[in-house]
């Protein structure tokens, strides 16, 4: 017995299982291109933020800006002390620091997005499950249909 519903996946289907969840690090490619260039700026930028981007970088910089504080303090300048605070002192400790934070951001942006991803196919699954209970339904509908025109196709004949 056939269905009247014919079950149609939807083609982004297959390509979303081939590429699977997006992540951080698939956006190389839309920042950098392809090319060679683009993958050797990636490569050189990644190595660099990987290698600043640890708390153990934040406190050698800590460390090296600490080195000019005493002079910077002694010179009695308030504007010395301020351009020391600022410029040597906050970017030089901070910018480390904000890449642990962008990095933990990023890894919990996966996280999700990887959550999303597996919630998304649990759900077609689920749906492809209604579907296959639906088309059992129908053909239930349709035997106890056929049967209905049976009985009231003999009832017509004793009628008549």
């Amino acid at each position: 017995m056939s269905s009247l519903f014919e079950y149609i996946p939807n083609a982004h289907i297959e390509a979303r299982k081939a590429s699977g969840p997006p992540k951080v690090a698939s956006a190389r490619k839309r920042v950098h291109g392809e090319g060679i260039a683009g993958r050797l700026n990636a490569r050189i930028g990644l190595k660099i933020t990987t290698i600043v981007g640890t708390m153990w970088c934040a406190y050698i910089f800590l460390v090296l800006s600490l080195v000019s504080a005493p002079t910077a303090f002694r010179s009695g300048d308030l504007l010395v002390i301020v351009a020391w605070i600022a410029q040597t002192f906050l970017q030089l400790v901070l910018l480390p620091i904000i890449i642990v934070g962008q990095n933990v951001q990023a890894q919990a942006a996966d996280a999700r997005a990887e959550a999303t991803y597996n919630d998304a196919a649990a759900i077609l699954e689920e749906a492809k499950q209604i579907q296959e209970h639906l088309r059992a339904q129908d053909e239930a509908i349709q035997s106890i249909l056929k049967s209905l025109e049976k009985v009231k196709g003999s009832t017509m004949d004793q009628a008549s």
